[in-house]
Order: C-alpha cells, then structure tokens, then sequence
C-alpha cells in the first residue's frame, strides 16, 4: 500500500484519488463536528476522541510502521504545539456559538491562508479561475458571518465572541494543513507521519477533560461520552488521515479548498441531527462556499 501511494505522487491517479480524499474527509468532517457540538460539553467530547484515538493509534506506532526519522521529531513538536492551540480555540467557539454559525466560519476561513501558504512553503500557483473560487468561497463565508451578525437574536450576546474565535480557529485550521502538509512529506512512509502524530496529538485533551468533569456539579455518565469518543476517534483517522494524504498526493491548495464543501454536509447535519435552524438564506451562502471550492478544483 505505502509503495503504492508513493508511486502515483504528482501523478493523475494520485491527482483523482486526492480529489476523492478531499471530498471523503469534507464529509467526515462535518460529522466529527456535529459529534463534538452535539450532546455533550464540547471540552468533554473532544478530550473523550482525542483520548480514544491515542489509545487506538498507539499500537500502530509502536509496533506496525516505520519508526520516524530523526529529523521528524521537531517536527512533531511543532504539529502537536499548532493542533492544540487549534482544539482549544475550536472547544470555544462551539461553547459560545451554534454549530450551524461557528462551523462554516472555520472551515471557510481557513482555505484562504491555506491557498497562500501552499505558495510560499510548496510554490503552487493558482491560475486567474481558482483565484475566482476562492473569491466566491470568501463571500459566501463573510456573507453567512454578515447574515448571523444582522438575524441572529437568540446568540446575541455571545455571536460577536464566537465569530472572533471560529475565524481564529480558521487560521489555524490553514496553519495546520499546510504544516501538516510538510510533516508527511518529511517521511519516506506516509503512515508513519499519521500513526504518530495521532498517538502524540491526544496527550492534552483528556487533561483538560478530565478537570472540567470533575469540576461538574452535575457530571454526565462516563459510559455515553467514552462511546461517543471512540466513534469520534475512528471518524477523526478517516477524516484527518485523509486529506493529509491527499495534501501527499496533489497540491495542498486543491486539497483543502475541496475538503470546505463540508460546509454543505454541516447544514444538513445541523439541522436534521442538531435540530438548528438554518434557514433558505444561510443554506444559500453555505452553498455559495461549496460552489467556490467546486470553482477551484475545475478551473485548475
């Protein structure tokens, strides 16, 4: 399998099986988002998955692939330092904002600083019609952040809050994918990259958990939020693992814009699982992201 991804790298059957990665984790996406604002406090969700796929990643790494190369551990560091900031600011933008409000900004956000460093660190280019997509992109994104900011009333006291941090969180959602884009382009064995840094990245989530549980008055059952966690954990390695490898395969710029038609998923997910309100409008500009990535991945 390893020989065989690296063997259509730059290739057009790596460039068609990026293109299927992206969409695959577009839709995963949507689903672990939806998982960590559903149910339960989003700090207690996220420690439970990040804590279940640790534990699921570490045989893997221990004992399956390839050990890293030497050069790969700073470079670990760095991707566990960008991840958690990115989980953190993430946890609270769902505290303070509805999923069908703070996920598009995120994921939309993102794309753009994605695209720019992708030219600075892997010298793509977008030609004049990708430039087009990613402008469309923009306005349906900063057009579903306008609309929230003028109908919105039910969050009114907390929206400005939750737009600041979902577009925050965005930026590190571009600072990690490019990041993350070098990391498994540093080693010969792709699922060394993956199986490691999924072990390292689920250190500090359950910590955090841990303490906001135990300092509930009323804590929920450990039995529900530990199943959630493992569904979410195998969900979070087909979602992640995936559009890390297709940033491998093809160009990254490509590969994260495709992967923001999530935002469609998100819509729907909000609003027949999280029974939110979305509304024609808002189903509009979120539709408006997804015709920008659609854009992008046509006119190159």
């Amino acid at each position: 399998m390893t020989d065989w991804l690296i063997s259509i790298e730059g290739t057009e059957a790596g460039h068609s099986l990026a293109l299927a990665l992206a969409l695959l984790a577009a839709f995963l996406h949507a689903v672990f988002g939806a998982l960590q604002k559903g149910r339960h406090d989003p700090w207690l969700t996220r420690g439970a998955i990040d804590g279940s796929y640790c534990l699921m990643a570490a045989p893997f790494a221990l004992f399956v692939v390839p050990w890293p190369e030497p050069h790969m551990w700073p470079i670990f560091a760095g991707a566990w330092v960008i991840h958690c900031l990115y989980k953190l600011l993430q946890a609270a933008a769902y505290t303070k904002g509805a999923y069908t409000v703070v996920y598009p900004v995120v994921r939309g956000t993102g794309p753009l600083f994605t695209v720019i460093g992708a030219y600075w660190l892997f010298g793509e280019v977008f030609n004049g019609v990708q430039w087009l997509g990613v402008a469309v992109l923009m306005a349906g994104i900063f057009g579903l952040a306008a609309y929230n900011m003028m109908y919105l009333e039910a969050e009114r006291d907390t929206l400005n809050v939750a737009l600041a941090l979902a577009f925050v969180t965005g930026l590190f959602v571009a600072l990690y994918t490019t990041y993350d884009a070098y990391g498994i382009r540093a080693t010969a064995d792709p699922f060394t990259f993956l199986a490691w840094f999924f072990m390292i990245d689920g250190f500090l989530m359950p910590i955090i958990a841990y303490r906001r549980w135990h300092g509930m008055e009323n804590p929920p059952a450990v039995g529900p939020l530990m199943q959630r966690g493992v569904i979410g954990g195998v969900i979070a390695f087909a979602s992640f693992g995936s559009i890390m490898m297709a940033t491998r395969l093809d160009n990254v710029g490509e590969a994260a814009i495709l992967r923001e038609t999530s935002t469609v998923f998100a819509a729907v997910i909000g609003w027949l699982v999280l029974k939110e309100t979305v509304g024609p409008r808002r189903i509009a500009l979120m539709a408006l992201i997804a015709a920008g990535a659609v854009i992008v991945e046509f006119g190159g």
